[in-house]
């Protein structure tokens, strides 16, 4: 049957097929009462894997790089193999909630509600094009997965342990390591802090209102556009004397790396930068960090780079800081996120309440 023209004048066909010319002639009917009734005439031999497809070339212009390749890789290993063969209009909501409920058996619950968004967006995208009347996965709601590995804190011994292993390391990771532990920034504003934002006066005198502190000023990431992930997290943050002192050891190390390279080097006034002045990967850090866990006694797999800074806020909090002051400290807009998500209970007992109440309540016996 005739559906429309081309703009340059040429016919628009749908054919239909079935196992009998009953089956064949149901289907040319359907078509005829879709066309009649204005809906778009979907083709027979389009499949949700050229639905994510498209979406994921065409769908995501502007977006970085790196999410765009995270995107597809979870497209290729969790859609595809699985629905990707089923015609697109013939997908039900019967088979989105099978494939969904499978995948929850391995899956997080965070992964499991990012696999149903791409889903979502692939089957609009391409019902905006006319290769679907309906999106059958808005109507289906996201199980919940399987526990992903929780965020945790390093213990004041560990920490000791690591800062202790992060300054025998003598390499820009071990001075990393030092900087992001002390001062709680994300992993992806260290990699790209640079030396003018960096501020290490001569004077090692740490008091006095005319003083200017050791301090570095946090207001890039590795984020597209270069920005901070909130407007919060542009801050100054003051460093400790150990901060200070790898920071001075990163710039001579880096003097010498400099000389070595001669014309290899891509000057661009990274701190913490490879061996020919380039910015360093999420991957190059991991390594590094992993091998200095292990000269610390703890197990490499066990940690990752960003919780460094779940430490950094844990052992501020055992230290009785304000959470409020942390939360300021490390860029959130809120105490919400510092309480939930970053601080850790380090001590094995809690025992303020029972301070505050042996003072409220005092033992008469005992003071006897």
């Amino acid at each position: 049957m005739t559906i429309g023209y081309t703009p340059a004048g040429k016919r628009i066909t749908r054919s239909a097929s079935g196992k009998t010319k009953t089956a064949a002639k149901d289907k040319l009917k359907e078509m005829v009462r879709d066309l009649d009734d204005g809906l778009p005439i979907a083709p027979d031999n389009y499949h949700v894997s050229d639905a994510v497809q498209a979406w994921l070339t065409f769908g995501l212009n502007g977006r970085d790089q790196a999410t765009v390749t995270n995107y597809r890789c979870l497209a290729d290993t969790n859609i595809v193999p699985y629905i990707g063969k089923r015609k697109l209009r013939e997908l039900s909501a019967d088979d989105v909630d099978k494939w969904l409920a499978d995948r929850a058996k391995t899956l997080s619950t965070r992964s499991l509600r990012l696999i149903l968004s791409i889903l979502r967006r692939s089957i609009t995208f391409a019902q905006a094009r006319d290769k679907v009347k309906r999106n059958v996965a808005m109507l289906c709601e996201c199980p919940t997965g399987q526990e992903g590995r929780p965020s945790k804190s390093l213990t004041y011994d560990q920490a000791d342990s690591v800062l202790t292993a992060a300054e025998a390391d003598d390499s820009t990771i071990g001075d990393y390591t030092v900087v992001s532990l002390l001062g709680g920034v994300r992993t992806e504003e260290a990699r790209p802090l640079t030396w003018p934002h960096v501020h290490l006066p001569d004077d090692g005198e740490r008091t006095g209102d005319d003083v200017e502190l050791p301090h570095v000023d946090v207001f890039r990431s590795v984020r597209t556009g270069g920005d901070t992930k909130t407007r919060r997290s542009r801050r100054s943050l003051a460093i400790p004397h150990r901060a200070v002192r790898a920071l001075r050891r990163q710039h001579a190390r880096q003097a010498v790396q400099r000389q070595r390279a001669g014309t290899d080097w891509q000057e661009n006034g990274l701190v913490f930068a490879s061996q020919v002045g380039t910015e360093m990967d999420r991957h190059n850090v991991l390594r590094g960090f992993r091998r200095i866990l292990k000269a610390a006694g703890l197990n490499p797999q066990d940690w990752t780079p960003r919780e460094l800074r779940h430490s950094f806020v844990s052992l501020l909090s055992d230290a009785k800081v304000p959470i409020e002051v942390i939360s300021r400290l490390v860029g959130h807009s809120g105490t919400a996120v510092t309480e939930r998500v970053y601080r850790h209970q380090i001590r094995p007992v809690v025992e303020e309440a029972a301070t505050e109440m042996d003072r409220i309540f005092p033992d008469t016996d005992t003071a006897a």
